[in-house]
């Protein structure tokens, strides 16, 4: 068997495109979270399922799906599915039994998780990941000095399941090294947040950078005066300066960590180490690591010197078996020595630290200038005013491509221009690579495991051209 976790938010196209691409044979759902009726939603992608007997599904729409378990809000059955709780009583010594005869035929790489990769630049394709991946980083991790994770550890798991992150690094993570985990609540909420770390005594914390932005509002909001606070862990996206000193100050943590990886490597690959310096906190995604390699090549796959700006290939046990039922894009993405292509534009250096500089397609050709948005957003980030500043390409007739930063400024904070950006980044960034168009923007399109869709902020650039 082969789990498969589907994004709760994602919308009809969105689940029938997830269960037909990799052939769900059985959903396990609740009938409802907040405003969205998934009993509803599942009839309209499956409509024989009014018809169906329980468990035995016939599917024009969805072939592979045979059965729907569901939790009812009400404790009532819902036609054609089965209910959670059937399902737990009716559990025998044989079902039992008929288990652990096939655990014969199950190996360490043997697939145990499909997970969909963000979708940041389309359709989200489908990691297939072995338990060797899912036991090893999970085991690693917690490992590292700065981590030391025990059982006197009590972590609050903001991130999502359906995510590597929450599930190999937070519930899987933490259970291996006996940790209590604490989970807030079925979605993300700052204020749960807040009251899970109190009342649990929480002295560990997962998250991205957008939640902790909440978290640190949250607490200034309240007063709440939070427990001792040993380790913050952060990935997903880079973490400003002020944020930093907000993380420490406002909610009095004793250490901030970051991590790297991708839903293709089982989550880590880079992360911080013991007593880091803040410069190694803020500009780099930590160090290599154990049992992993890493190299930085050029467009001919050549290698590039340290230092120098390329992209992030890697090898080590937590590379995925493929992308299930695609062996194109499988052998586009790990080469037959089996260094996986990241797709991110890396900078690694001599010390085995390395920082991002943007993803392959994200790269600004202006005037035949490559132009790496993160240089640009590294720059901004440490303006006093800017709270998240993201940067894409827009066309130009001239240039071929302009540089546009999305600004999302620090509460209080009414006005910046492209007059302040250009002020700011004198002497830090080369001229051309200056963003001609600055965007303010309150909120950042995000796939909900905190990854930015910079292809909608080009859309909303788009959107406003034609108004003008």
């Amino acid at each position: 068997m082969i789990s498969v976790g589907i994004n709760p938010a994602y919308q009809i196209p969105e689940v029938k495109y997830a269960l037909n691409k990799v052939g769900v044979k059985a959903l396990i759902a609740a009938e409802s979270y907040r405003s969205t009726n998934y009993y509803e939603m599942i009839k309209q992608i499956v409509p024989e399922l009014e018809s169906s007997y329980a468990g035995n599904i016939v599917s024009s729409k969805v072939p592979s799906l045979s059965a729907v378990i569901m939790k009812s809000n009400s404790g009532n059955k819902l036609q054609g599915t089965i209910s959670y709780e059937d399902l737990m009583k009716t559990v025998s010594e044989k079902d039992i039994a008929y288990v652990e005869s096939i655990q014969h035929n199950i190996s360490p790489d043997s697939g145990v998780n499909l997970q969909f990769t963000s979708g940041t630049t389309g359709q989200p394709k489908a990691a297939l990941l072995s338990h060797f991946n899912f036991i090893n980083n999970a085991i690693s991790l917690g490992l590292k000095h700065g981590f030391n994770l025990t059982e006197n550890h009590r972590v609050c798991i903001q991130v999502p399941f359906f995510h590597v992150f929450g599930v190999v690094t937070g519930i899987l993570g933490s259970i291996s090294h006996g940790c209590a985990l604490v989970v807030p609540g079925p979605g993300y909420n700052p204020s749960a947040s807040v009251l899970a770390i109190v009342s649990e005594r929480c002295n560990v914390i997962y998250g991205t950078p957008t939640m902790y932005v909440d978290l640190v509002n949250e607490v200034k909001k309240t007063g709440t005066d939070l427990p001792s606070i040993k380790l913050v862990v952060t990935g997903g996206a880079p973490c400003a300066p002020q944020l930093y000193k907000d993380i420490q100050s406002v909610l009095g943590v004793e250490q901030v960590k970051t991590i790297y990886g991708l839903t293709e490597t089982t989550c880590v690959c880079f992360h911080s180490v013991w007593e880091e310096s803040q410069e190694k906190v803020l500009t780099t995604v930590g160090h290599l690591g154990d049992h992993w390699e890493a190299k930085v090549v050029d467009q001919n796959g050549d290698l590039v010197p340290f230092g120098m700006p390329g992209e992030l290939c890697v090898r080590g046990y937590g590379t995925m078996l493929g992308y299930w039922e695609d062996e194109q894009k499988t052998k586009e993405t790990i080469a037959i020595d089996k260094w996986l292509k990241t797709g991110d534009q890396f900078v690694l250096r001599e010390d085995g630290y390395g920082k991002i500089v943007g993803r392959i397609k994200e790269v600004v050709i202006r005037g035949g200038e490559n132009i790496y948005p993160r240089e640009i957003e590294d720059v901004l980030i440490t303006h006093p005013d800017v709270l998240e500043v993201h940067c894409v390409g827009v066309p130009d007739d001239r240039m071929g491509e302009e540089v546009c930063a999305f600004v999302r400024l620090n509460n209080g904070v009414n006005e910046f221009d492209r007059v302040q950006v250009k002020e700011f980044c004198k002497g830090k960034i080369a001229h051309f690579k200056v963003p001609k168009y600055v965007e303010i923007i309150d909120h950042f399109p995000k796939t909900t495991s905190g990854k930015i869709q910079k292809f909608k902020l080009l859309e909303r650039f788009m959107e406003q051209k034609k108004k003008l």
